[in-house]
């Protein structure tokens, strides 16, 4: 098969795999209200569909990025859009909430092995000089998803029902199939090693323990309970440190965490991801309770965001190119710093100009700092270890926003989100102004080296 023909598929397969996903979490917050009416369940019970996904995913990640290493990430592809496919066809035609959330979970095992391997199988069938184009595009089109996710839900739970959301997505994932199907397979690096089954373990366990804490905190608050499960996160953190110093095939290598690139470029990440939802949290809430908006009204408002998003992710890869990864990430930065302290500046008499302004600005620099990072962290990973690299950008990228609404949630305490939307913008802006300051640490040059293909 012609290159430039494989590398297409790939980049096909790749990007409806990404826009499976992110449909499937903007769609069914539409569809939750309807949801819980139909099936009689209980407000925790709905939660969970959401929480059992969130917790299986970031779970199970970083160990399917290295099963893709071993095994090939077109194998992994497969199988994770193939089990997300028929999960959300179970959903569809579900009895109860308990099968509900029981083929959640499922699905988010799916979506583990399936999001590392979108970017295993970029940087497997591509020269590094075109992995910001490709990796660009791919973000474009989670923004885009992003914003028609909620207008198509909304209009799918009016018309059909909330079961016909589900059925959404079995047709990027029969084209997402049929795209990785034709690309030839690549038979996995000589250098791939053994699975570390206990770090896998442990890692999993931190990241439950992580992820249940900052999902359940927004509505259960600091509780013993809580407490009791961040120190079993920090304790099995520990635990994990010690072990992958120690054993001969680390699940986490020390060469790819203490790379140049890849360590600060997760931390920006982070960061950009949790500003950027930590304000949309009370901003939303402003948009609705304070100003009054009804939701698509509301919806409308915020739509800049994914708009520019959109236009910033293809328009990066070129600054980078012309300008280097650094200041590229700076710039992003200092667009999500801007726009979310004239966030904090809202109040009941603002316009709809200076709304839109908020929002351009938080598309535009997290769009910038999506593409260029993540293109960094996969260029800089050897190919032995691209599945391992995604699978830390991925999982970054799902806790991020759960730290930045239990970041919003603690500042605004007993205050209601939308009159807090001062105090929390400014908690958020510190953190992405801390994101500024990792990127500082970034190579200066306009491509990111990739370490030697060796553990």
């Amino acid at each position: 098969m012609n290159p430039r023909h494989r590398q297409g598929l790939a980049l096909a397969a790749s990007i409806t795999g990404a826009v499976l996903v992110a449909l499937d979490g903007t769609v069914l917050s539409v569809a939750q209200p309807t949801l819980q009416r139909d099936l009689h369940a209980s407000v925790t019970a709905v939660q969970w569909t959401s929480t059992g996904y969130l917790v299986t995913v970031a779970a199970l990640l970083v160990f399917a990025g290295r099963l893709g290493d071993r095994y090939g990430h077109r194998r992994l592809f497969v199988l994770g859009v193939t089990g997300f496919a028929a999960s959300s066809a179970g959903i569809a035609v579900a009895p109860g909430i308990g099968w509900v959330i029981a083929l959640r979970v499922t699905q988010g095992v799916a979506g583990a092995l399936l999001q590392p391997a979108t970017l295993g199988l970029l940087r497997a069938g591509r020269p590094a000089d075109r992995l910001p184009g490709a990796i660009a595009a791919r973000t474009a089109a989670i923004g885009l998803a992003a914003a028609a996710g909620p207008l198509v839900g909304g209009a799918l739970t009016t018309h059909l029902g909330w079961r016909a959301v589900f059925l959404l997505g079995l047709l990027p994932a029969a084209a997402a199939l049929l795209a990785a199907l034709a690309v030839p397979a690549t038979p996995p690096a000589r250098t791939a090693t053994g699975l570390d089954l206990p770090g896998a373990g442990l890692l999993a366990l931190a990241l439950v323990a992580l992820v249940h804490t900052l999902v359940t905190l927004p509505t259960d608050g600091w509780t013993p309970g809580t407490a009791l499960v961040l120190a079993v996160a920090a304790l099995a953190a520990l635990a994990l440190a010690r072990h992958e110093r120690r054993t001969d095939h680390p699940l986490l290598p020390a060469s790819l965490l203490r790379s140049p690139t890849v360590g600060p470029a997760l931390g920006v990440l982070l960061a950009a991801s949790a500003a950027v939802l930590g304000v949309l949290f009370p901003a939303t809430y402003f948009l609705q309770d304070v100003l009054g908006l009804d939701p698509l009204r509301s919806a409308l408002r915020a739509a800049p965001l994914a708009l520019t998003m959109i236009l910033a992710a293809p328009a990066s890869a070129w600054l980078a190119k012309r300008h280097g990864v650094r200041r590229t990430v700076l710039a992003g930065m200092a667009l999500i710093t801007a726009g979310i302290l004239l966030t904090a500046r809202l109040d009941p008499a603002s316009g709809d100009t200076a709304i839109g302004c908020c929002f351009l600005l938080l598309g535009c620099g997290l769009g910038a700092v999506m593409a260029t990072a993540t293109s960094a962290i996969v260029q800089a990973a050897p190919a032995a270890q691209s599945g391992v690299a995604g699978g830390l950008q991925q999982t970054v990228m799902n806790i991020g926003p759960a730290l930045g609404i239990a970041l919003a949630t603690t500042v605004a305490g007993r205050t209601a989100p939308g009159s807090a939307l001062t105090p929390v913008a400014l908690a958020t802006a510190a953190t992405a102004a801390a994101g500024g300051l990792l990127a500082l640490r970034l190579p200066r040059g306009r491509s990111s080296r990739a370490l030697p293909d060796v553990t």
